[in-house]
């Protein structure tokens, strides 16, 4: 079992009004094989506990610490981290002109294993793959995200989490802009990768509806950039029914 742990941490960002606190002391602690949920209003901070586990340098982590099996994510680059076994699916994906699905999942396996996977097994393993998120296969020789659709580029980013076999994946608002076919589609490429090898899945989401998929073992409200309140699956669903009302203060929101 693998352990990501996170303290009292605290991060801020530039912005035109200065130096902004976005993150104001969270702490977390996940294992393998379980399904966290991040939920909360909009400007909450929720984005900014994922790029920050990933290494965005945007952020700057002002005190906290963020560890992997006691080992300092926050002294390791983004590849060091994505080798030692963390993943990021992006919010909004960006296109890569000039490389292929094909030629981006080699070597990004490649980087993490250190050695090229075998041809045959691994094309048979990303054809299946594939497969299962209902891709044509044609998109393995186009340019990465380039004129995908949204529910595509969330669809590549699955494909990614099961064929690179992270210990941990950061979902950061896989479910915004899909249909309900692509939702059901996605969470089912999820709840997949965690049965075939045990990871630890921290799923950031303003809404419930992903949850009906990809059900959580623990629920997190952020509002502020704290946790304010935490507990099992029945959290979220009274968060469907109440909204998030009595945890906001009436105070300006902090822009995430």
């Amino acid at each position: 079992m693998s352990v990501l742990e996170i303290r009292d941490l605290h991060v801020t960002v530039e912005t035109d009004a200065g130096t902004t606190p976005i993150l104001n002391g969270i702490n977390l602690t996940m294992n393998t094989g379980e399904t966290h949920a991040i939920m909360g209003p909009n400007g909450s901070g929720k984005s900014t506990l994922a790029y920050t586990i990933a290494g965005h340098p945007k952020y700057t982590v002002t005190s906290g610490s963020i560890t992997f099996d006691g080992q300092d994510v926050l002294e390791m680059t983004v590849d060091e981290r994505a080798r030692a076994g963390l993943f990021l699916a992006m919010q909004y994906p960006v296109e890569i002109p000039g490389v292929t699905v094909t030629n981006f999942l080699r070597t990004a396996k490649t980087a993490l294993d250190g050695e090229a996977p075998a041809i045959r097994g691994w094309t048979k393993d990303v054809k299946a793959a594939m497969s299962n998120l209902r891709m044509d296969p044609k998109f393995a020789q186009r340019n990465v995200n380039e004129g995908f659709s949204g529910g595509e580029k969330k669809r590549h980013e699955i494909l990614q989490l099961e064929v690179l076999k992270p210990k941990f994946a950061v979902l950061d608002e896989t479910d915004s802009g899909l249909d309900v076919d692509a939702l059901k589609i996605v969470s089912e490429g999820v709840n997949r990768a965690k049965e075939s090898t045990g990871l630890g899945v921290l799923l950031i989401t303003h809404y419930t509806r992903i949850l009906r998929y990809i059900r959580p073992d623990f629920v997190h409200v952020v509002v502020a950039g704290k946790i304010v309140e935490e507990g099992g699956p029945e959290l979220a669903d009274r968060l469907e029914n109440e909204g998030y009302d009595r945890f906001l203060d009436p105070a300006a929101p902090i822009e995430a």
